[in-house]
């Protein structure tokens, strides 16, 4: 096949840039500003990178660790809802603030950890929780009703007391969120935001979802978008719907009408889904998972959820906000969405793991790693993308899957050219022979000189005439992971699987530590290998630059902690007094970069992850046929259903020789719904295929712990849409444990304090 030279020609911001007039002197916060075109920090442009994590969902005792993950992925703000109905379920009882309902210790524990906050008040959040996180005594109005307002001042009150004090100068939260996906009743948002405001309760930022083309106050509130790669709000029989399949485009059309379509209706505003142009484009739900509904179970991948970030990126994204970034746990039976309390969606009463990128046993998934590059490319070079317009060639049917998908971000003097050959469940075909020509204000980069071949499964954002600390980057075939300030300063690059690492340097540029080419006025340096051995660039004017390319399988163990770069298959994160630990599962290393060589460090982990037997103490039987109290979506099986027909397992644990810190019994298994019960705790799964974890943490003090597991069985009947991976598995009448492993985890150090690289 010919070789295909992909065209753009950079086009300019349409209108000048200017400011809101969304936040009032009360709210304004130093140093913050909001454009048209971008967040402003400190002089810089700055793209927040958000991870949603529930504070209410998740053990006191885990959230350090969990924040402290959290930033080690490149999360720089988090948001959490605060469900109404977690803190206050009857009416006749203060709201509850304490133990893992301290909303104000969580917020100030993300502060020490070096994250600000967004609080996203309500007070109807929806999260799939009972009643959109609304207590049962409140009237669901979500409008100006006298009654209502009178109920949500109070509570507002409350929480005032509670974050008042944190929302100020110098406090952490820097943003809150009003309502949730509320299409049609703008002045209520105005008429929320300033019952807030009363309360105490103030932010630089006031945000609201903008999906479903709502008519929400422009004047008042910053529009956020949302887009998840699959989803569990539609029907058991549709297929993959092109709402979801719309992400893996680049484009300029920031509405998804797909996001809680069925809770909310046909609500039509007639409102246009086009973004606003006061605003820049921002998300506050990018998936980083999908929570598991009984009728339909979607399971992304972690190129899935890395795919539609870096899609959003290549679109002009000014902020990246994803949901959920931590899984969790609800708190008590009977708070989930379920179809018993009117919702078209029965969900588990206690799991809320989201397939996250972290999850909720702060297990750090393959998202975690892939998100985790994007975001420390964001942290280094973010302030140079946010100013850069996004230029999209051509605009591609949502079904195109021949076309190749790419973009440009470019402030016409240097860009990132985006490309995208990742779909789920239809597939994007492989592009041979590729080259672009980009043109921009002053200069026209036509490149690789080779063309190259863009396997399937390839998302990248490659550079175009960057400027790296006096050194310009004609273009690259590699990703930027991140710049190590210092002396000689590091340019960290990463090959793409299957992709080979080009890169040009203008004319008269030395290299030393590599053979170069030189050929139409540059320097080039082909099939650079992941040698782990940092290159030198010496311009003829005297700029120096290091080049330190990883191959992929480094690019996805490399941590940037601090400004440093380490290589470890463990959670390296940062610790208060300045050093550096791991988050061990088993026997690990951590390899620092020093600036010339990698230091190996072998880490004090636990165990490997061992096997442990089995029991089947009772057989399935078959099950009835499940009721359709919603059209289209079955119900989940009750208790009782369940308790009769379920195939029964005992796991005794062994805790000798465990660490203890964090321990895990992961079971592959096969069956429609199943529950763990250890002690007096339970856990609960609507299986989907994926490896299910079950904490065993709070038991570990004893010499055993057992663990009950109920398995309801799947037949061929279930009417539930489950992934390929695990339709593939449905045989019979399924109910078993395929395999059972305990998982421990430990916390080590790497470095000595304030030591640094």
């Amino acid at each position: 096949m010919s070789p295909i030279t992909h065209a753009v020609r950079h086009v300019p911001w349409d209108l000048p840039e200017t400011r809101p007039a969304m936040a009032d002197a009360a709210d304004r916060r130093p140093g913050l500003a909001l454009t048209s075109r971008s967040l402003w920090r400190d002089g810089r442009r700055w793209i927040p990178v958000t991870g949603e994590l529930h504070y209410s969902r998740l053990s006191r005792s885990r959230w350090r660790e969990a924040l402290r993950l959290m930033r080690a992925g490149g999360i720089s703000v988090v948001s959490t809802y605060v469900f109404w109905i977690h803190h206050q379920e009857h009416q006749d009882r203060e709201p509850l603030f304490d133990g893992d309902l301290d909303v104000a210790a969580f917020v100030r524990l993300c502060r020490d950890t070096g994250l600000e906050v967004i609080v996203r008040v309500g007070p109807w959040c929806h999260g799939e929780v009972r009643n959109g996180g609304l207590p049962d005594w409140v009237e669901p109005a979500r409008r100006d009703d006298p009654a209502y307002l009178a109920k949500v001042r109070r509570w507002f009150g409350s929480l005032g007391r509670e974050l008042g004090g944190l929302c100020g100068p110098g406090g952490p939260i820097i943003g809150i969120q009003l309502e949730n996906e509320l299409y049609d009743q703008r002045d209520h948002l105005v008429t929320l935001k300033g019952l807030a405001r009363e309360s105490g309760l103030h932010a630089p930022l006031w945000t609201a979802t903008a999906w479903g083309s709502a008519d929400i106050p422009v004047g008042e509130v910053f529009p956020l978008y949302g887009g998840y790669a699959d989803g569990f709000w539609v029907d058991t029989a549709d297929g993959w719907h092109d709402s979801f399949r719309t992400h893996f485009h680049f484009s300029h059309q920031w509405d998804d009408p797909g996001i809680g379509k069925d809770l909310a209706g046909d609500k039509s505003t007639g409102i246009p889904g086009a973004k606003h142009p006061d605003f820049p484009a921002a998300t506050c739900e990018l998936g980083g998972g999908m929570a598991t509904a009984y009728h339909r179970r979607p399971w992304p991948s972690g190129a899935d959820i890395a795919a539609v970030a870096l899609c959003k990126l290549g679109s002009g994204s000014a902020w990246q906000g994803y949901y959920m970034y931590a899984g969790g746990t609800n708190p008590r039976p009977g708070l989930q969405e379920s179809h018993a309390t009117g919702y078209p969606n029965d969900l588990p009463e206690y799991n809320y793991d989201f397939h996250a990128p972290i999850g909720a046993h702060l297990q750090t998934r393959d998202s975690f790693h892939l998100l985790r590059n994007q975001h420390a490319f964001l942290a280094a070079f973010g302030d140079r993308l946010a100013g850069m317009n996004a230029t999209i060639p051509g605009a591609l049917d949502v079904h195109d899957r021949e076309t190749l998908r790419w973009s440009l971000r470019s402030d016409g003097r240097a860009g990132f050219v985006f490309v995208n050959t990742h779909q789920p469940h239809d597939p994007l075909p492989a592009h041979p022979g590729v080259r672009f020509d980009v043109t921009l204000d002053e200069a026209r980069v036509v490149f690789p000189h080779r063309p190259v071949d863009l396997p399937t499964g390839t998302f990248v954002c490659w550079p175009v005439r960057l400027g790296v600390r006096g050194v310009t980057v004609n273009w690259a075939t590699m990703q930027i992971l991140t710049l190590l300030e210092g002396a000689d300063p590091v340019l960290v690059l990463a090959k793409a699987d299957g992709v080979p690492g080009h890169l040009s340097l203008p004319a008269g540029s030395r290299v030393s530590g590599h053979p170069v080419l030189e050929r139409d006025g540059e320097v080039v340096l082909e099939d650079l290998p992941g040698a782990r051995k940092p290159l030198t660039v010496e311009t003829p004017d005297g700029a120096r630059l290091r080049l330190l390319v990883l191959d992929a399988a480094d690019a996805r163990r490399a941590w940037t902690p601090g400004g440093r770069l380490v290589l470890s298959e463990a959670g390296i994160v940062e610790t208060e007094d300045g050093g550096l630990a791991a988050i061990c599962a088993g026997p690990a290393t951590a390899e620092l970069f020093d600036g010339d060589a990698f230091e190996r460090y072998d880490l004090d982990g636990p165990r490997e992850p061992v096997p442990v037997k089995v029991v089947r103490t009772a057989e399935a039987t078959p099950p009835p046929a499940r009721p359709i109290t919603v059209p289209g979506r079955a119900s989940a099986p009750d208790a009782d259903t369940l308790a009769a027909c379920a195939a029964r397992y005992t796991i005794t644990v062994p805790t000798g020789g465990l660490a203890g810190e964090r321990v895990l019994l992961r079971l592959d298994l096969v069956g429609d719904v199943a529950v763990a019960r250890i002690g007096d705790r339970t856990e609960d799964l609507f299986w989907d295929g994926a490896p299910w974890d079950i904490d065993l943490t709070p038991a570990v003090g004893a010499p055993t712990v057992e663990v009950e597991v109920l398995i309801y069985p799947l037949d061929a009947d279930t009417l539930v849409r489950l992934p390929e991976r695990a339709e593939e598995q449905r045989k019979g009448l399924s109910a078993h444990i395929v395999s059972a492993t305990v998982i421990d985890h430990r916390t080590v150090p790497v470095t000595p304090p304030d030591r640094r690289s």
